[in-house]
This record gives C-alpha cells, structure tokens and sequence, in this order.
C-alpha cells in the first residue's frame, strides 16, 4: 500500500466518492490506516463528513467498528451520534459496538442563598470602590 492510495481513498471516503473507496478497498488498502499526517481514521471521517453510504461500506468491508480516530477525538458511534446518521449508528450497534449508558438524571439545582456574610462582603467591596473613587482613583 502507498501512502497517496490511503489518502486518495481517504479523501474519496469524505467527497463521498463511494466507487473509488470500493476500488481501493478491493485493491487491499488498508481501511485501519491512520497516516501521521491525517491522525483520523477513514470510517470517522467518512461519519463525520456525512457520507453514509461510504461509511456503511467501510464496516461492511472490515473497518473496525471501534477504533477511534486520534484526531477527532471520537469513535465511530461517537461521529455518527454527533452528525445524526442513525444507520450508521444502529449498524455499530449491531455490530457490538456498546451504546454508551444514559446519562443519570441531575437533581435539580439548588437555589443560591445570599447569606448575610455574602451581602456585608459585597457591600463592603462596593464602599471601598466608591470611596477609592471619590478620591480620585488614587
């Protein structure tokens, strides 16, 4: 594999140009790649670009379902949740890839209470504020 096949495969796979990530695919081109110039893989920039079908591809054509990609900071699931491409997101599942757990219900915030402490200390700042400027800032 060359590095200018990963890329233009890479490339092709973010345009959408599905027939040519097919062609570099079948030409053995590997789908697991992330060249040190780009840092991503090519399945999470496909997601991320919004290519469903070429990132549908990709996993039906042996790209890891899990592999994050260092340079998004994001795993496939994660892409497909962030851009809203619900197949590619239900074909990681079913793949076995876990949906991350529900976020915990939050308790609802508490009101702030102004103690009197809190209100002599704000006071106090705006006297010596006002004072510093009646005597003319100095």
């Amino acid at each position: 594999m060359s590095g200018g096949d990963w890329k233009e495969m890479f490339n092709a796979g973010c345009e959408g140009n599905l027939a040519l990530v097919e062609y570099h695919v079948k030409s053995g081109v590997d789908v697991h790649y992330a060249h040190p110039e780009f840092l991503s893989t090519p399945l999470v920039a496909a997601i991320l670009a919004r290519q469903e079908a070429v990132a549908l591809y990709l996993l039906d054509h042996g790209a890891n379902p899990a592999l994050a990609s260092e340079f998004d900071a994001a795993t496939p699931l994660q892409a497909a949740r962030q851009v809203g491409l619900v197949a590619v997101e239900e074909k990681l599942v079913a793949m076995g890839v876990p949906r991350p757990p529900a976020a915990p219900d939050k308790p609802p915030p508490r009101p702030r209470v102004l103690t009197a402490a809190t209100v002599f200390l704000a006071l106090l700042v705006c006297l010596v504020l006002l004072g510093w400027l009646i005597a003319g800032g100095r």
